[in-house]
């Protein structure tokens, strides 16, 4: 298959380029870690204005979607320029809440697409904590075939990147829908929290090489460029062979999501393994051509290189999601 992005979805791309380059996001992202909500928030709401929120949130109730590969071209960007919160949540609860149905997506989709709600969540079998749970209006946690509105969370846990704080909800809560349909809601939540996720692993990969690529321009030693170094250059063009070996997987995973189809797990799981490990693999090489420079928080750079690991590990590890594969 030879999969190229149509004229509206590379303006699309274009368009969350040139919005988020002009957005400051290391201020952004620094601001968020220490607390700050308030200028992620006003992006936030700017990106739900391009629609970025609308695209997994079902026509019925204010979206345009489901759109996979729209998804994933936006992911990709907010995950090149580092974009904080709950995003990936908040793709899966509009697809959680589009197949639950009800009052519950009455009152909360539309808010969800508007970016009018910043919300959050956590399915069974992708572990207890919730993403930024101290800013957005609604955890929704899903447990056996229970899905359930968070009362309240406690104090954050660390991570290893200090953008994505990470809150494990208490127990209880009010029950918002129960039943065999809650269940179905969950797996194809989970399949798109692990989607939207490799997209942006697959957009931190980049922003990573592109920026190690002007540095070894840059940094000379004995009179001439270190990317001129044989194995400088071997080491970036590993690191751009797995970007570029991810890119169709995640694509591919994209046509399979929208046809519905009942590969569309294994394919998600195989994308994600790909793109967590080529993002991962980008920010070891960073670190190491950066040299000593690479360990310091005078950089920007050191918020991509914090990011990538625990991408590669969320909504779905790369050994979980070996395994869905294999069964798939």
């Amino acid at each position: 298959m030879r999969f190229l992005l149509d004229d509206e979805q590379r303006e699309f791309a274009r368009s969350l380029d040139a919005l988020l380059t002009a957005a400051d996001l290391p201020t952004v992202v620094g601001g968020w870690a220490a607390g700050n909500h308030a200028p992620g928030l006003d992006l936030w709401r700017r990106l739900a204005d391009a629609g970025v929120f609308a695209l997994a949130v079902p026509e019925a109730y204010g979206g345009v979607g489901p759109l996979p590969v729209e998804t994933a071209v936006a992911c990709g960007e907010l995950g090149r320029h580092g974009v904080p919160g709950p995003v990936v949540e908040s793709v899966a609860a509009g697809v959680l809440l589009g197949v639950v149905g009800g009052p519950v997506a009455k009152e909360w989709l539309p808010r969800i697409a508007s970016g009018t709600a910043v919300v959050s969540l956590v399915l069974e079998g992708y572990g207890p904590y919730a993403l930024d749970a101290d800013v957005a209006d609604a955890v929704f946690v899903v447990s056996g075939d229970e899905l359930r509105l968070a009362s309240e969370a406690a104090e954050p846990t660390r991570s290893m990147d200090p953008a994505r704080r990470l809150f494990r909800p208490e127990a209880g809560g009010e029950v918002l829908a129960a039943g065999p349909r809650v269940r179905e809601a969950a797996r194809a939540a989970g399949a798109w929290a692990t989607f939207a996720t490799a997209a942006q692993a697959l957009g931190c990969g980049e922003a990573l090489l592109r920026a190690t690529v002007a540095y070894v321009k840059q940094r000379t030693q004995f009179g001439v460029p270190v990317g001129s170094f044989q194995a400088v250059k071997h080491r970036l063009a590993d690191t751009l062979l797995g970007l570029e070996f991810a890119r169709p997987l995640l694509y591919g995973a994209a046509v399979e999501l929208a046809e519905e189809s009942p590969g569309a797990g294994a394919a998600v799981a195989a994308a994600k393994v790909a793109a967590g490990e080529a993002g991962y693999a980008a920010a070891r090489t960073a670190l190491h051509l950066h040299g000593a420079v690479g360990y310091t928080e005078e950089l920007d750079l050191a918020w991509w290189l914090r990011r990538a690991r625990p991408l590669r590990d969320a909504w779905g590890t790369p050994s979980a999601c070996r395994a869905r594969v294999l069964e798939g």
